[in-house]
């Protein structure tokens, strides 16, 4: 059982508490309500090119990993289409830095032109490198603009064009950071060998006076069920020819997004796993393959995606694919095969909670999903999937009219 308390700022801001005295450490993590989801079509990347200015000095701290680095802390960020999340780790009695460093960001960064042209020039660089440059670096950029029509995960989260970062002025800049870095759409969460009563008033102290802001109301368009299967073939100088198969998948906080994750582990969670066993050691059609979600709060994409072995046809390759699927369908799973799915979440759910980096993380994660004590009660969730329920949902997901599917052929 993990333990925390909660306490909400006249300005909105979420805080919870974790007290573990058993490390000298603590972690501080500030999540903010934002992802690429909620960019403008016409303007994206901004979120996680916020990631990056985030670090680039604030209002009164020009540099904000020395002083974090003279207290003996490191830090880091990450940013999807549903979320933006800050997080350092630094020894508990150093814990005030954190604050001034966190609520000085929150409070205003330093806009300058040679900011924004800085991190532009890091995003830019990254786009180029990982999604232009990169062998299958662009199948991201394609399959989502297959599989969605309306709802903004459509684009990625480095954005949709390079153009939209390369033309992105400050006052876009600045805009986009008032309407969402602010206390009102922001959780706070410290871990590690804290007190609550400290943790009141060092965020009191540092957070209280910064303006609320305006709530952000989100309101996306929703994705059309899809009702027709939807292909795309493209041929590039790629050592291999890759299949990418995606069907949509239920909303993050529906009952039916863990029958999902254990279609995906029973498929593809490792070495004994039903597609890797039949299409890469039996049959060797496939170099590698696996099945995976992102875990998206709205509703997402399961994803089959393989290597194939050189001189394998797509199509017999995907037929092969389609008869494992159909196995699952018409056979469902073994009562040893869901237990070893059930327990391997169980561990993994055990050995992600044994460090406070990752508690303070996962406590933000859950608050922003509705309920923080899920940390304590999803377990139960996983551990409620029937093989009934497995069986149900590959009809559902694995329908012909859901699948999306793209031939990213070698043209050597």
């Amino acid at each position: 059982m993990i333990h925390f308390d909660r306490f909400t700022l006249d300005n909105g801001l979420r805080v919870l508490v974790h007290e573990d005295k058993s490390t000298p450490m603590a972690v501080m993590n500030v999540l903010y309500d934002v992802g690429a989801k909620d960019e403008n079509p016409e303007k994206t990347g901004f979120a996680h090119l916020f990631e990056h200015l985030m670090f680039g000095g604030s209002k009164n701290i020009p540099s904000y990993d020395e002083p974090l680095q003279l207290a003996g802390g490191e830090n880091n960020a990450f940013t999807t289409n549903d979320l933006t999340n800050y997080y350092c780790q630094l020894p508990a009695e150093n814990i005030e830095t954190a604050f001034w460093l966190e609520s000085d960001r929150m409070l205003s960064l330093a806009f300058s032109k040679k900011s924004l042209e800085v991190q532009r020039k890091v995003v830019c660089e990254e786009f180029k490198e990982h999604y232009i440059n990169k062998p299958y670096g662009d199948v991201w950029h394609k399959m989502r603009n297959l599989a969605y029509t309306t709802h903004p995960y459509k684009w990625m989260t480095i954005g949709a064009s390079l153009q939209h970062v390369e033309d992105a002025t400050l006052d876009d800049v600045k805009a986009f950071f008032y309407k969402h870095y602010t206390p009102c759409n922001a959780i706070l969460v410290v871990a590690g060998n804290i007190e609550t009563s400290q943790i009141k008033t060092l965020s009191e102290k540092w957070f209280g006076d910064i303006p609320a802001g305006t709530k952000y109301n989100r309101n996306l368009p929703i994705e059309p069920k899809q009702i027709a299967a939807r292909h795309l073939e493209v041929t590039e100088k790629v050592p291999l020819d890759a299949l990418y198969k995606c069907w949509h998948i239920s909303p993050r906080m529906d009952d039916r997004y863990y029958t999902t994750e254990f279609i995906s582990d029973i498929l593809s969670g490792g070495g004994s796993s039903r597609l890797f066993q039949s299409l890469v050691k039996e049959q060797k059609l496939f170099s590698n393959i696996e099945c995976y979600h992102f875990g998206s709060t709205d509703a997402g994409l399961i994803t089959i995606e393989g290597k194939l072995v050189k001189g394998v046809d797509i199509k017999m390759a995907e037929s092969a694919v389609m008869k494992e699927i159909k196995k699952l369908q018409e056979d469902g799973v073994s009562t040893a095969e869901l237990e070893k799915v059930k327990n391997k979440a169980e561990s993994a759910m055990a050995f992600e909670d044994m460090s406070i980096m990752n508690r303070a993380s996962s406590i933000a994660m859950y608050e922003l999903l509705g309920d923080a004590n899920l940390i304590n009660t999803e377990l139960s969730k996983y551990q409620a999937v029937t093989a009934e329920a497995i069986q149900k949902e590959c009809r559902i997901i694995f329908n012909e009219n859901n699948c999306n599917t793209l031939y990213y052929l070698s043209d050597n």
